[in-house]
């Protein structure tokens, strides 16, 4: 991680903690962790938070294609860096939760989203906005990558029941700072299969 990232990132928490969430930008065993089920025959990624793209790189040295990346960040300095850094990427400066008022494609096409957001801080009213937006854009079998710091999934059962979401844990580093837990996100059902190719 560059020094200059972690700085940034500290500033940024100083800033509003709230929002940031972490003192520091995931590892990248966490990067490794949170994408090791995408490569570059998901098609389009989405990713909430990105902050100073340690997850972005990530998706990159898998395979993804930058220009299959779209980008949600609130934050405007992290999303100026972004924008410098992944020049081909789509890049919103924005709030999560106006996705569920953003089409994003002319159909459900993204193959998984990947989500660096404080969920434990945020609340269940906006989180709800927030999975509802994710999922409107997910193709069906697509799925949300989500870490957090916690020892349990940040997503309460009755919020999943609302929306027909079940989670599956994927994995924990104790290399993160502070230690992280991945949860994958999918829906309960689906209905056949589907391939966004020839969609």
């Amino acid at each position: 991680m560059p020094a200059n990232d972690a700085l940034s990132f500290l500033m940024a928490w100083t800033v509003a903690p709230f929002r940031v969430g972490s003192v520091t930008p995931s590892c990248s065993s966490l990067a490794a962790l949170m994408t090791r089920d995408i490569g570059p025959e998901t098609g389009p990624v989405l990713e909430l938070g990105p902050g100073t793209g340690p997850f972005t790189r990530a998706l990159l040295s898998r395979g993804v294609k930058e220009e299959d990346l779209t980008l949600i960040e609130s934050d405007p300095d992290f999303a100026a860096l972004l924008m410098r850094r992944f020049p081909a990427a789509r890049i919103f400066e924005m709030d999560a939760v106006g996705l569920r008022h953003l089409s994003l494609f002319h159909r459900p096409a993204i193959g998984a989203a990947v989500s660096g957001l404080p969920f434990r801080l945020i609340s269940p009213r906006r989180t709800f906005a927030i999975l509802e937006g994710v999922f409107a854009n997910l193709r069906p079998g697509g799925a949300l990558y989500q870490f957090t710091l916690g020892r349990r999934c940040p997503f309460d059962q009755s919020l999943l029941d609302r929306l027909d979401l079940g989670v599956t844990r994927v994995g924990h580093t104790f290399r993160n700072f502070p230690p992280a837990t991945v949860y994958r996100i999918a829906r309960l059902k689906t209905s056949g299969t589907y391939d966004w190719r020839f969609a």
